[in-house]
């Protein structure tokens, strides 16, 4: 027989869970314990599932109930994004993509394309935010974004991808530093150096204190910065050496008395790629954004 539900029940599930407790998820749910008790049991009961172990300090999930958390946590998710959705109509926009993209897309791709879209698209709005790919992936799969774009070595099991360009991370030096005049050299010997960095709330930053950490040494950040062209600046002026896009830095070496140094690491050399839970299932605007995406970086390759 099949189980019936609605969306009241979901919201208490989901409550309960995230308080550990009936007790509160009841009153996050403006609902009596009696009431919020005997709709938990139909909803098991219906399924033919048990979904919380209950104990004197509180409820946990049984896996069948963290099965249906992952899922009710999309379908609110959804919820809210048909919401907001809708509310664009209503103010006369009519559509609304929301991006996550690591820091060289954020810096080097997206500056130059996305005015091209909004330009030819005003009628949509575009929700930006930088993270590092594997929370990308995981907001990708989990609804709550429409497209990611991501680089490196990064699973992308269950979503559709399609390949962008190549991005290229090099290690930046003063024309002065001693180790301006290397052609190539290992992150972990460039450690030994001062260092220019992101500011922390960027993914670079994230990404390269994950590389550090794994070698297990520090990085001596000097300074921190909030986009490429002032980290080069630094550079430049010899503060310190960073990593940065090879896109970002042979743009400002062209201005800049700043050198190029290879990093052999496997990591530095990171395919780029969009991806998306199913391209078909997009609004159109949102398909000629990935597309757009896709035909600007084979061109500039």
């Amino acid at each position: 027989m099949a189980a019936h539900f609605d969306l009241p029940d979901i919201k208490l599930f989901v409550n309960i869970a995230e308080a550990n407790s009936l007790t509160r998820g009841a009153e996050r749910s403006h609902m009596s314990l009696p009431a919020a008790s005997i709709r938990i049991k139909n909803l098991e009961e219906g399924l033919g599932v048990k979904l919380l172990y209950r104990t004197s300090q509180g409820v946990t999930l049984t896996p069948p109930g963290q099965a249906f958390m992952h899922h009710a946590r999309l379908v609110l998710q959804q919820l809210g994004d048909l919401r907001a959705d809708l509310s664009e109509y209503v103010k006369g926009t009519r559509g609304h993509v929301r991006i996550f993209a690591n820091t060289s897309a954020m810096a080097e791709l997206l500056p130059t394309l996305l005015p091209k879209f909004l330009a030819s698209h005003p009628d949509v709005n575009v929700d930006l935010k930088e993270r590092l790919s594997h929370d990308i992936v995981r907001a990708v799969s989990e609804g709550k974004v429409d497209v990611g774009i991501v680089a490196g070595n990064v699973r992308t099991d269950g979503l559709e991808t399609l390949a962008l360009s190549e991005d290229r991370l090099v290690l930046v030096t003063s024309e002065a530093h001693v180790l301006a005049n290397r052609g190539r050299i290992d992150f972990s010997e460039a450690l030994t150096h001062d260092f220019v960095g992101m500011i922390e709330a960027s993914a670079i930053h994230a990404f390269l204190a994950q590389a550090a950490n794994e070698l297990n040494r520090p990085i001596k950040i000097r300074i921190q910065v909030g986009n490429f062209e002032a980290a080069c600046r630094m550079i430049e002026s010899n503060v310190g050496i960073g990593v940065v896009p090879f896109s970002s830095a042979s743009r400002h070496a062209k201005t800049m008395n700043i050198r190029m140094v290879e990093l052999t690491d496997e990591w530095a050399v990171r395919k780029m790629q969009v991806c998306v839970r199913n391209l078909q299932a997009l609004p159109a605007f949102a398909r000629e954004l990935v597309e757009l995406l896709v035909a600007e970086t084979t061109v500039a390759a």
